[in-house]
Order: C-alpha cells, then sequence, then structure tokens
C-alpha cells in the first residue's frame, strides 16, 4: 500500500486572493504548497488593464512571506471596453497569461462582466492570433434559468457559438460543475482545457442543503448532483490532459459569509492538496495526481513543469486551522468532512 507520493509542486490554475488584509492573510496559504496561480482579476474595481495587473502584481509580491517562492499568473477582466491592443501588448510583455470572461452578474464581483458578448469579438479574435487563454466562468445569468441549469444552458447559448465563431481561440472552462460540462470537454479539440476544484470533487448540493443551510459550502457555480460529482471525480483522475486543478480557492470573512445574502465560496487553499490525495487514493488513482495538479495545466498554458517537488506522507490525521485570522474577521477554512490522511511534507 503507498504511504508516501512525490510530485512535481502543483499550480492552482484559478485562484482568488483578493487585496488589501485579506491578500496578505491568505496568500501564504497557496505560497506553501503552490508554485504558481493564475490570480482572478475581480476586485473592485476590477483589473481591467495592463496597468492595473501590473499593480495588482506587485502588490501580491509584496505581500508574499520572506523566503516563498511563488509566481502569481496576472489576468484581465474582460470588459465590453476591453482595448485589444493593451491585452495584445500585455500579453506579449509577459504581464498576463489570460483574460477572464464574466458574464455580468454571474459571481462575486461580477457586475462589470459581460452581457453582450457581440461587443468583445474584436478581443476575442485578437487573442486567438496571439495565443491567449479566455478563462471563462460558464453560466448565464437569466433568471428564467434554474440556477442548477446554468452552466449546461451556457455552454450550448454562449460557449460553444464563440468557440464556433472564433477558430483557435484557446478556453479553460473553469470550475466545472457537470456531467454536461465534462462531456463537452471530451468532446472537442487541444484548444479547449478545463479546470476542476476540490470542493466539487467532495461535495454535492445535499452537502449544503440537506439537514440545515451549510453556508461555507455554498460557492458559485453552486455544486450540483450526485451524479455530476461522480462525473468530475472520474474527469479528475482519469489522467486526460485536458483537465487540470484550479481550486477556485475564494476566501471571505464569516462575516459576509453568515449574512441574509451571504457570499459565494469556498477557502480550500490550506488543505487542498491533503483532501485531493484523499480522493484520488479512494478512486484507485494515486498515480494520476500529478498530472492533474502538476502537469496537465503548464501543458495547456505553454509554461515549463515546476523543477520542484513536494512529498506527502499517509500516516494519522492531519488537522489544519478552521480559521484563518484576518484583520476583517475570521475566514473558514474548508472542512471536507472527513479525515485526512495525507500530510504535505
Amino acid at each position: 500500500m503507498t504511504s508516501q507520493i512525490t510530485l512535481r509542486r502543483p499550480d492552482d490554475w484559478h485562484l482568488h486572493l483578493r487585496d488589501g488584509n485579506m491578500l496578505r492573510a491568505v496568500l501564504p496559504s497557496t505560497a506553501t504548497h503552490f508554485a504558481r496561480a493564475i490570480i482572478m482579476p475581480n476586485l473592485v474595481p476590477p483589473v481591467v488593464t495592463s496597468a492595473d495587473a501590473a499593480g495588482y502584481r506587485d502588490r501580491i509580491l509584496s505581500a508574499l512571506p520572506e523566503g516563498s517562492i511563488f509566481e502569481p499568473l496576472m489576468t484581465l477582466y474582460l470588459t465590453e471596453q476591453t482595448d485589444p491592443d493593451d491585452v495584445a501588448a500585455a500579453h506579449a510583455s509577459g504581464l498576463i497569461k489570460a483574460v477572464k470572461l464574466y458574464p455580468a452578474g454571474a459571481t462575486t464581483n461580477s457586475a462589470s462582466g459581460v452581457s453582450h458578448f457581440d461587443s468583445v469579438r474584436p478581443t476575442l479574435e485578437r487573442m486567438a492570433e496571439i495565443g491567449l487563454p479566455l478563462c471563462v466562468h460558464g453560466e448565464v445569468t437569466d433568471s428564467d434559468i434554474d440556477i442548477f441549469d446554468r452552466e449546461a444552458v451556457f455552454i450550448d447559448r454562449v460557449l460553444d457559438p464563440i468557440r464556433r465563431t472564433t477558430p483557435g481561440l484557446r478556453v479553460v472552462m473553469e470550475h466545472i460543475t457537470t456531467s454536461n460540462a465534462v462531456d463537452y470537454a471530451r468532446s472537442q479539440d487541444e484548444t479547449l482545457g478545463a479546470t476542476i476544484t476540490t470542493h466539487h470533487l467532495v461535495i454535492n448540493r445535499n452537502h449544503i442543503l440537506a439537514g440545515g443551510i451549510k453556508p461555507h459550502y455554498y460557492c458559485l457555480p453552486v455544486a450540483k448532483r450526485e451524479e455530476h460529482r461522480l462525473a468530475l471525480r472520474d474527469a479528475a483522475t482519469s489522467g486526460e490532459a485536458r483537465f487540470f486543478l484550479g481550486t477556485d480557492s475564494a476566501p471571505h470573512t464569516d462575516a459576509n459569509k453568515l449574512l441574509p445574502c451571504g457570499c459565494a465560496g469556498c477557502f480550500t487553499a490550506p488543505n487542498t492538496m491533503s483532501i485531493l490525495a484523499q480522493a484520488f487514493e479512494e478512486d484507485g488513482a494515486l498515480d494520476k495526481l500529478e498530472g492533474f495538479t502538476s502537469l496537465n495545466g503548464p501543458a495547456f498554458y505553454g509554461l515549463p513543469v515546476n523543477k520542484e517537488t513536494i512529498t506527502l506522507t499517509k500516516g494519522d490525521p492531519v488537522t489544519y486551522p478552521s480559521h484563518v485570522e484576518t484583520p476583517d474577521g475570521p475566514v473558514t477554512v474548508f472542512d471536507p468532512g472527513f479525515d485526512l490522511n495525507w500530510r504535505v511534507e
């Protein structure tokens, strides 16, 4: 029985670090285990220009604990006023690695997102020309579409038409949550990748709602039925290069999670690697863990694999702090609901 595994140091291809006090409090949790991360741009105000991205990158680097080796991979927030020339210049300089598409109103701080997708076509066409990936929050926001159906509808109404009309555009379907998304990803060519979160591999919608509302399990896209969770587990543990880790670790203070209209997001950065090792072991796929966390993402983004390694050892249950303290209040660490026996050494 395997009791120790060594992996190339992993990357996180979808991460929220926020800013200010929150950034300084949560960044160490990621920098401890991960070498790089695609940084989400949905600040207030959002990161929409190359100057915004450069400033945000500098704030992240200045918040790193002394001795940390971590590279933030910056993104721009796509709006209907985005300048394709600014995007191309930011890419050419190496400043950004992707552009993020939020449908307006889809999730936290997405009010500046896109409502009229034809208006961003010039930017998407330029991105296809220069090979810059588009990271997509894949949900429609129509009030008449059930929240559990919004990902599947987005694929049909928005994503597939964008890909058909913008040949060569590299797209990442972020934080997929349904068997529909898994099937669509598998049906496409190598220009389409998909990230899967830690929490969507271990919870379904019953975990949020059955026996009382669990606000710290509430995220967007919301967790779906068990059949969808199992489809995600199959995809993540399959070894297929199109699927890779994007934690979507999204910290909010407990006060903001527990409001009458609470914030969406699960803070998984501290214990992700232990959770994943447990899940992959359960599915007899520990040999596929390195591909999912450390190899497939760099291959899609055209980046080198990390030279450093991390080692996980199985033993007595490992515990993580239940909260990370910030000057604005505590942030609850995601609880997978089962013992974690894999420790990152």
